[in-house]
Order: C-alpha cells, then structure tokens, then sequence
C-alpha cells in the first residue's frame, strides 16, 4: 500500500506533518476531512510498504471456513498469533497458507491484524478489514469474524445460486453453438457441391442460398479473421471498461438491459443492504460504512449515488433522502430505511431488506431459467430450419423445372 507525507492545519492554525498509507490520495484526504482537518500538501514517499508480498486472490468459500475457524479459536482465548499458526498449518489452499503465515509474523511482531490483513487487497477488501478493525477497537474481535463469516456464507449461497441458475442456458448454448458450427461447416459445403454437380450457378441459387453459402465459406476459409476479429473486440471491450467513463457506460447500461437488468439491480441492493447492515451491526460509523459498502456493491452507478448520499450526510441530511432522490433506490426500501433511522434499527431493517432482495433474487432465477430453456431449443429449431429449407429450396425450383419441363414434352 503507498506510504504518503501529509501536512495539515490543526484547530489551532498550526501546521502539523506526518506519514500514513492509503490506498490513494482521495482516500487519505477524506479521511482527514472526516475529522475536520483538510491536507495542505501531500506526497507520495514509496509505492509499496516494505517487505509486501502478494499471493493472489483468495476463493470465498476459504475466507469464509477461515473466519468461523478464527472466531471460534479467539473466543476460546487463544492468542492470535496461535490462531493464525494453526489456521495456517491446516488450511488446503496454498495461497491462504502463505498469507497467514506472513500475517502470523506480521502480528507477532507488534502489528495489528487489521494493519496486516491490509498488506494483501486482493484477498481482503474494504469490508472485511474494516469489520476487523471496528472488532480490535470494540474488543469484540470475535462477534466480527461471526458477522463476517455470515456474510461471506450469503454472499457465496448468492453467487452459487446464480452459477447453478445460469450453468444449464449455458451448456445448452454451447451445444447449440456447435451443432450449428458443425452444420454450417461442414453439411454446407457437401451440399453445395451437390448442387454444382446438378448444373445450378450461384446466380440460380435463392437468396437464403446464398447468403447460407457465403456464412459457410466465411467459417471454413477465413475463421482466423473471425477470430482475429472477435480477438480484438473483447481486448477493446476490455480497454473500455477499465477506464472510469467506460466503467460507467457498462454499468448502466448493466441496468437498463431488459430482464437481465432487473436482476443486476436485485443482486446490487442486496449486497448493498447486507454489507450496510453487517458494517453497522459491528459498530462501524455510518460515514466510513457507506465509503466501504460503495466500493462492494459491484457497480459504479450505484456507488456514486452511496458516495454521493454519503456527502449528504456529512452535511446533515438524513439516508432516505439522497437515495430516494438517486431513483435507484426502490420506495420500499427508502422507506424500510427511514424507519430504522427514526427507531435506530437501521442494521435490523437493512439485513431484513437483504434477505427480501435474495428471495426476489432466487424468484427471479428460477423464473428465467424456466423461460430461457424453450427460448433457446425454440431459437435453435429456427436456425436448424432455416439451414434445412435453404438447402432444399434449390431441388424444389429443379423439380418444379422438371415437372414443367414434362408436361410441355406431351
């Protein structure tokens, strides 16, 4: 993580200097302003903080079993550094071994678990060091790692559901994909040698003929430009999200898709309402939750209307109103969110709107995945059709020839 040299103005006017690390500029001065200060003058002092290694990113279902484990052995009071030597030796995921260990000596050495967590981003996020770090501070270190380990439990049911939900359309796909490949390719091609043999030009063929015939010639003589081709519109696709204009564009349009577009929605305030919830149950302020919850709910859409509800509320305003007014927001949960504001359960009203929008979620899977199964062996009967009758319309206008041709004989 870079280590930055800050200078800012105290309450007094007084300049005063130091070091931290951030995850970036943006994020270190809203921290300070957070407190009410606001940076003069920062600068970054190294990119990486000493001795950092990455090992990649962890699978869910890990961290998950990782933070029961861990929670239950801290609630047993045994000393962290034991904790994370033992969940070290017997974890199977070689990656999460490697960073336990490195974790386990960071600890050992005088640094926090929250601090150590930090060294490794790709394993753990926003979310679940920010979890650690309300436990440290509360001394409720255990209770988080429940909290977390609840969280990653839906949130991999979630992604599963999902998996399951879409593996079927999938392979029907593929199937359906090759079958028409191997038509095209191959079928094609025998038969319109057969049509050469019986005397007809291109020029006698019908139009969906033809076009069948030049589909057929474009796969079997120029696939590698169809590949090049397709190549280099996924690597363009790819250049295009990964800027932040990009980003924006397929997100929303991520949302707007018909049906699909629903669904995204769904998962986006589910995870929003259950990492809001989990945040503010472990005793995280509101501010620095909606910050972690933006950069987790999975599309920059809805995290700039979080991040701009966020600064509605530093200046006063109440949750409901910012994220009523952002229209991505649905009124049942504005209004779910107003009453847990005013009665101050708003963690208890979040986790109930998160396990309303997984049921919706798994409505909603079940039902497309009821609908997309005809859809696609309808869709796959039309192309197989259209092959058909392509290829028989030219021996239907040579037996219609034929037949005229007979009777004029008599």
């Amino acid at each position: 993580m870079p280590i930055f040299s800050y200078t800012f103005r105290d309450a007094n006017g007084g300049l005063q200097k130091g070091t931290a690390d951030a995850e970036s500029e943006d994020v270190l001065r809203r921290r300070f302003e957070e407190q009410g200060f606001t940076i003069t003058e920062l600068t970054m002092i190294k990119s990486k903080s000493p001795k950092s290694k990455t090992y990649g990113k962890v699978k869910l279902t890990n961290l998950s079993v990782f933070c029961r484990q861990f929670s239950t052995m801290v609630d047993a009071g045994v000393s962290l550094v034991r904790c994370l030597d033992v969940l070290g030796h017997q974890t199977q995921d070689a990656k999460l071994k490697k960073i336990l260990i490195d974790i386990g000596e960071r600890v050992e050495s005088g640094e926090s678990l929250s601090r150590a967590m930090q060294r490794h981003p790709k394993s753990f996020n926003n979310l679940f060091i920010g979890l650690i770090k309300a436990g440290e501070i509360g001394g409720v270190l255990e209770e988080s790692l429940q909290r977390l380990s609840h969280f990653l439990e839906k949130d991999v049911e979630l992604r599963r559901k999902v998996k399951s939900a879409m593996t079927y359309p999938v392979l029907v796909l593929i199937m359906s994909t090759g079958i028409v490949i191997f038509l095209v390719s191959w079928f094609v091609p025998q038969w319109a040698d057969i049509l050469k043999d019986l005397g007809l030009k291109s020029d006698d063929l019908p139009a969906p003929t033809k076009f069948l015939i030049d589909v057929s010639n474009v796969i079997k003589y120029y696939w590698w430009m169809v590949m090049i081709c397709t190549t280099i519109f996924i690597f363009a696709y790819r250049l295009f999200v990964s800027t932040r204009f990009g980003r924006r564009v397929a997100d929303r349009i991520r949302l707007k898709i018909p049906v699909f577009g629903k669904l995204h929605h769904k998962i986006c305030m589910s995870r929003f309402s259950r990492t809001m919830g989990t945040l503010l149950t472990s005793g995280v302020p509101i501010l620095q939750a909606m910050e972690t919850v933006a950069g987790t709910v999975g599309n920059t859409i809805m995290a700039d209307a979080i991040l701009e509800a966020r600064a509605r509320i530093r200046e006063g305003d109440r949750i409901g109103d910012p994220l009523e007014a952002s229209r991505l927001f649905p009124p049942m949960v504005v209004h779910m969110i107003g009453v847990g504001e005013e009665s101050g359960s708003l963690d208890f009203m979040l986790q109930k709107i998160a396990d309303f929008y997984e049921n919706e979620v798994e409505a909603t899977l079940a039902s497309l995945t009821a609908a997309i199964e005809p859809i696609m062996i309808v869709g796959l009967g039309f192309v197989v059709g259209f092959i058909v009758i392509s290829m028989f319309l030219p021996l239907v206008d040579v037996i219609s020839k034929l037949s005229s041709g007979g009777g004029d004989d008599k």
